[in-house]
């Protein structure tokens, strides 16, 4: 039984997990949900001593990856590395489209952008499989949860664009970069929209009513920094090298299978 340590046992690295045990992975982890305290050093490096795998899901902190910072030099010798990155290192596109070719914004800055860079650019250094992850929804993560608690909104943006991706799929290109060369790639669906079409759709199927539509400045400033971007993203070459298909092809197929199963 081969053996993963995962960094940061989150929502998504869950939906991971979930997927490498079905296939007879035997899973330690840092994090709330976790087997392991990441603080514990001579805990953790006893795991990194047994792991023949190692995924990163724990974003930069004030600027640093706290893995790379304080377990980068266990790393060397680990046969497969992976880090859960974001698409938001290629910053406002304007609406285009990008790939894996498009170029990485913020590294030399400083700031969250040039942290989550940084972070991106060190793993690649190190040999590991970057998923660029954009939006990230699933069961108890998606319009329907937001609109149920009254924060759901739909902003009068109508150029504004974005590309999103159902948990059980990262699980899957995760599982899929197992046996991939290290690199980075868009885990994407294969349709971006705009967040109101998102919201439209949850309430078409739930039969909840359509929160009002804001006016830009009126969006509450927790969510601004959400719609200061605009990018379509490409999967294609997760599809080629990976052999990669999403199961929620577009996020209608996504909450409708989100919908069914919380029935």
């Amino acid at each position: 039984m081969k053996t993963m340590l995962i960094f940061g046992l989150g929502y998504t690295a869950r939906a991971i997990t979930r997927r490498l045990a079905a296939d007879g992975w035997h899973i330690e982890a840092t994090g709330r949900a976790g087997t392991l305290d990441f603080a514990d050093e001579d805990g953790v490096r006893a795991a990194l001593a047994r792991a023949d795998a190692v995924l990163s899901s724990v974003p930069p902190a004030e600027e640093v990856d706290p893995v790379l910072a304080r377990y980068g030099a266990d790393l060397a010798g680990i046969g497969w590395l992976g880090y859960l990155s974001s698409t938001g290192v290629y910053g406002d596109c304007g609406g285009a489209w990008v790939d894996e070719s498009a170029p990485v914004v913020g590294l030399g800055g400083s700031g969250r952008r040039a942290a989550r860079a940084l972070a991106d650019a060190a793993w690649l250094d190190r040999g590991a499989r970057v998923l660029r992850l954009p939006g990230i929804y699933g069961p108890g993560r998606s319009a329907f949860d937001r609109l149920r608690k009254g924060r759901a909104h739909r902003v009068d943006l109508p150029d504004q664009i974005f590309s999103r991706i159902h948990v059980e799929d990262i699980a899957g290109a995760a599982h899929a970069a197992l046996s991939a060369p290290p690199g980075a790639y868009n885990i994407a669906d294969d349709m971006p929209a705009p967040q109101n079409a998102v919201i439209e759709e949850a309430c078409r199927i739930s039969g909840l009513p359509l929160p009002p539509l804001l006016a830009e400045q009126d969006v509450p400033p927790a969510s601004r920094a959400f719609y200061a971007e605009n990018r379509r993203v490409a999967n294609g070459k997760a599809r080629r090298v990976l052999g990669w298909r999403p199961r929620f092809a577009d996020y209608r197929a996504g909450l409708r299978g989100i919908w069914e199963e919380e029935k």
